[in-house]
């Protein structure tokens, strides 16, 4: 009697451990009796009556992401792929809505995202659809919120992750791009080169102002030297015709010495006798009296035409 014992203990002592489970954090089982709904277990060590119980099912209840490709058409005709992010939860109090009345969530958030997508896209343009994401992502998460509710998902987050146009259309827009950038870089160089040139334009400018006030502070010097040399000569007896001559000759022979100096110069001075100078200086006098003659002999006409054309006072 007792050896029958032994089996029908151990075989109780199995069909009682069989009746402990436990459940983990975050994590809800469902638990039904002869197939119809019993209860749910939440995290931590349960007991269920053997062999009339048992565990139909866990869910999950961390947040989970879902990510879903969408290849839509644009309002400009152009194919683009969007890659949606939906971020869901199921809602610990509707635990029994998430397991009964959906058979794949998965797929059921697809679909309504599919729907969602491809009744906003069309209505944007491309350049609208990077611009917008947030809008679309928006809409998909209004339209998941309110189907998805009633099967016990909470859907905490939608993102439009990824916005990939047609390969041809993505090269027509770097192409684009590249045509921008290279047009600001050209008005740049263009600038860039205006002011230089104008820079330089203002720097010659002054150098040319600069030199002509140079130039004839150095003739007024000259002047001045000239005169001064003169007033020298007159007062040791020497008139103004000899003293210029003198000055005329003295600075033939000082551009002569000049000239002699830079060793690597092909200027040749013509004339360049001694006779030089005095031949000048004559020829310079003579065109000074030939011109005050003129002046002289103009006046006179003019005040004979004054006097002739005068009319008689009535």
């Amino acid at each position: 009697m007792g050896l029958y014992l032994i089996p029908l203990v151990i075989f109780g002592f199995i069909i009682l451990i069989s009746g402990i489970f436990t459940v983990k954090q975050q994590t809800s089982a469902v638990v039904e009796r002869f197939g119809k709904f019993l209860s749910i277990r939440n995290s931590g060590l349960h007991f269920k009556i053997p062999i009339f119980d048992r565990i139909s099912g866990r869910i999950n209840l961390k947040i989970q992401q879902l990510d879903v490709l969408v290849e839509t058409k644009t309002k400009d005709d152009v194919f683009v792929r969007l890659k949606i992010s939906v971020q869901f939860q199921v809602i610990k109090a509707k635990v029994y809505d998430a397991f009964y009345k959906l058979e794949n969530p998965h797929d059921q958030i697809t679909s309504y995202v599919f729907d969602v997508v491809r009744a906003e896209v069309p209505k944007m343009k491309l350049d609208d659809v990077f611009e917008r994401k947030d809008d679309i992502a928006i809409a998909v998460k209004q339209e998941l919120n309110e189907a998805m509710v009633n099967y016990g998902y909470d859907i905490i987050k939608t993102l439009v992750t990824d916005i990939d146009p047609d390969l041809q259309v993505k090269e027509a827009m770097n192409r684009i791009n590249a045509a921008e950038r290279e047009k600001v870089a050209a008005e740049y160089e263009a600038e860039a080169e205006r002011i230089k040139i104008v820079a330089k334009a203002r720097a010659e400018a002054e150098s040319k102002r600069l030199q002509g006030q140079g130039i004839a502070d150095q003739r007024r010097e000259i002047a001045r030297g000239l005169e001064e040399s003169v007033d020298v000569l007159n007062n040791v007896g020497i008139n103004s015709q000899e003293a210029s001559a003198l000055i005329v000759v003295t600075q033939h022979y000082d551009t002569l010495q000049s000239i002699g100096e830079e060793t690597n110069s092909n200027l040749i001075l013509l004339p360049n006798s001694p006779q030089a100078g005095s031949d000048m200086l004559n020829n310079m006098i003579a065109s000074f009296t030939a011109s005050n003659q003129i002046g002289e002999e103009m006046k006179k006409q003019n005040a004979k035409k004054g006097i002739g054309g005068k009319k008689p006072d009535a």
